[in-house]
């Protein structure tokens, strides 16, 4: 954790663009109540495919225009064409974005081809090559491995790539465990990878939906963790506490560690998140 340590902390949260009118309304309010706490950057997903491409625009130019935050909009590649991504990083220069996550991406149910693009180092080199050093580059990282990947060394190659293609930073998949990240950051030092690689931090409020999110992402639930949440049953107020509890504490430790800084997972939601960052000493 060495390395880490001799970068400033960031912090930063994660939405997803809303469907709904009142949705836009609902992230606004988060949104303003999350810039309260002096974020570095609120990033916006992507959906599979570039199925979201309109409405991540129109998120990330309502938080550049209105929050006074840097937005950082993801840009997933799987799917997609040259001209394609082309077109949105001209048009992200235009709205003066300077910072992007940089994915590789799912394929949308029932696309067979995956595109000009096959893994996200590609698109990171592309970016590059097409913008130069206009934007902040940001890649995935995963402390406990891509639920894709046939282990974890290839894995862990495979962020060398993205690194070596020219990302700034990394963040990675949540994960309830500290010792898959400081592990991770270890095995990234003994192969030379040297770049802020921030941990994801994705809060508990609903036991099912974390399990099924999980489970398709490959971010492992500790044993323990899973067994006091089933426990619970559907009293959510004690989830909510025991999450609360549980994740702050991990955010503490790996901030102590040395650890530059957390990117929330925020489901659109600030109060969870605002539970969590209440308890911790950040530093700021």
């Amino acid at each position: 954790m060495e390395s880490q340590k001799k970068y400033p902390r960031v912090y930063s949260f994660e939405f997803f663009p809303p469907k709904t009118e009142e949705g836009v309304a609902r992230l606004r309010q988060t949104r303003e109540q999350l810039a309260r706490l002096e974020p570095r950057f609120f990033s916006v997903t992507f959906g599979a495919g570039g199925s979201t491409r309109e409405r991540t625009f129109e998120t990330v130019r309502d938080i550049q225009q209105e929050s006074g935050i840097e937005a950082a909009p993801h840009l997933s590649c799987v799917g997609s064409t040259r001209d394609s991504i082309r077109e949105i990083l001209d048009a992200y220069r235009r709205e003066g974005i300077r910072h992007i996550v940089a994915l590789r991406g799912d394929l949308p149910s029932g696309m067979g081809r995956a595109g000009e693009f096959r893994y996200a180092n590609e698109l990171v080199e592309f970016i590059r090559a097409e913008t130069g050093d206009h934007f902040h580059i940001e890649v995935a990282a995963y402390p406990e491995f891509h639920p894709q990947a046939p282990n974890a060394e290839v894995d862990l190659l495979n962020f060398k790539r993205k690194v070596e293609a020219g990302a700034d930073s990394a963040i990675t998949q949540y994960f309830y465990n500290p010792y898959a990240y400081y592990h991770f950051i270890e095995r990234c030092e003994q192969l030379g990878i040297d770049l802020p690689i921030v941990p994801g931090i994705m809060p508990i409020t609903n036991y099912t939906q974390l399990a099924r999110f999980s489970d398709m992402c490959g971010a492992e639930i500790p044993r323990w963790i899973r067994k006091r949440l089933e426990a619970y049953g559907d009293d959510r107020a004690s989830i909510r506490a025991f999450g609360e509890e549980i994740v702050a504490e991990m955010c503490q430790a790996l901030l102590d560690a040395g650890a530059p800084g957390l990117h929330f997972y925020t489901m659109n939601q600030a109060a969870p998140v605002l539970a969590v960052w209440n308890r911790l000493d950040t530093g700021t």
